[in-house]
């Protein structure tokens, strides 16, 4: 049977597995949040020296910016906190592979790696508007440094999306 969220012991459990798991959790409680108040199933967490330094969702109906994106808030976020541009030594967690766009702006905050649970398609299949470019090949075709890490969490990142699609307010862009 397929779960459409985490269960808080579930939760508690994975908190205690790994790092990167307890970090997606939180990337993951967040797009939830998101989803609930009427945005679409995304979030991120900027993590640096083992240290949560933001956890944001999506935004793009709230602020009706379709740049809103949770990956570009959390590195909003993150540059207002550590008071720089440069985001050298930081993970993202994101619940879905970052488009390129958000792709790109880690790649300009220098953010060290990217670590994602469902993937670009997996966007697609349910109607988003996403480039089908992965992670992999922007960072081949631009020589990007940036460390990438798929598949952490696939199944709970992708419920996110059916909890999403249960939603009556639900908005694509």
């Amino acid at each position: 049977m397929r779960r459409n969220s985490i269960r808080e012991e579930e939760f508690l459990t994975i908190m205690k597995e790994t790092t990167c798991e307890k970090w997606m959790c939180l990337a993951i409680n967040k797009a939830k949040e998101g989803i609930l108040d009427g945005q679409t199933p995304f979030g991120a967490c900027i993590i640096k020296n083992n240290r949560l330094i933001s956890c944001v969702h999506n935004h793009v109906w709230k602020n009706t910016d379709i740049t809103a994106h949770a990956e570009i808030i959390a590195i909003r976020e993150a540059c207002k906190i550590l008071n720089t541009v440069d985001l050298s030594g930081c993970t993202i967690y994101s619940t879905c592979e970052p488009c390129p766009m958000c792709f790109s702006a880690c790649h300009w905050a220098r953010i060290a790696k990217i670590v994602y649970g469902a993937s670009i398609k997996d966007a697609l299949a349910i109607g988003f508007n996403e480039l089908s470019i992965s992670n992999e090949a922007m960072k081949k075709n631009g020589g990007s440094p940036v460390e990438i890490k798929g598949n952490v969490l696939p199944k709970e990142n992708i419920a996110l999306f059916a909890l999403w699609l249960k939603q009556q307010n639900r908005r694509i862009y």
